[in-house]
């Protein structure tokens, strides 16, 4: 019974020796290992680096499409406008053009001589002769 007993408190202390170096670690470790560890570290912090230059090239991006689309925005609100004025201008000549076909309609019954159905709107103006530019000196 004693040596059960001594095998049992020898058993125990193996295993608490052992539970002991485990949780203590160890501070060997061989040269391939601590190769791979630093080779690990490397490649960790070149991802990071990686990671940072891509996330901020990301953000460039994303201040530009910001604002691509602010200015696409600008644009459509110029063409929307371009457009109404357009609307309204092509509303006015037909007004205008009716109001010429009634008045060479007058024109016609009550005699007169019409004017030309396709009269330019833009008079091309003379032009003056240019002045020859005035000698300095004597």
């Amino acid at each position: 019974m004693r040596k059960e007993a001594i095998g049992m408190g020898l058993r125990s202390g193996v295993v608490i020796v052992v539970a002991l170096i485990g949780l203590s670690g160890c501070d060997y470790w061989p040269p391939a290992l601590q190769a791979q560890i630093e080779q690990l570290r490397t490649d960790a912090q070149t991802a990071v680096t990686e990671k940072a230059k891509v996330e901020a090239k990301l953000n460039e991006t994303i201040k530009l499409l910001n604002e691509t689309t602010k200015l696409k925005d600008e644009l459509q609100a110029r063409v929307d406008e371009f457009a109404r004025l357009h609307r309204e201008q092509a509303a006015k000549l037909a007004s205008l053009e009716k109001d010429l076909a009634a008045e060479r309609q007058k024109m016609a019954k009550s005699g007169k001589k019409a004017a030309p159905a396709k009269a330019s709107a833009k008079a091309s103006p003379k032009k003056k002769p240019a002045k020859a530019p005035a000698k300095k000196g004597a």
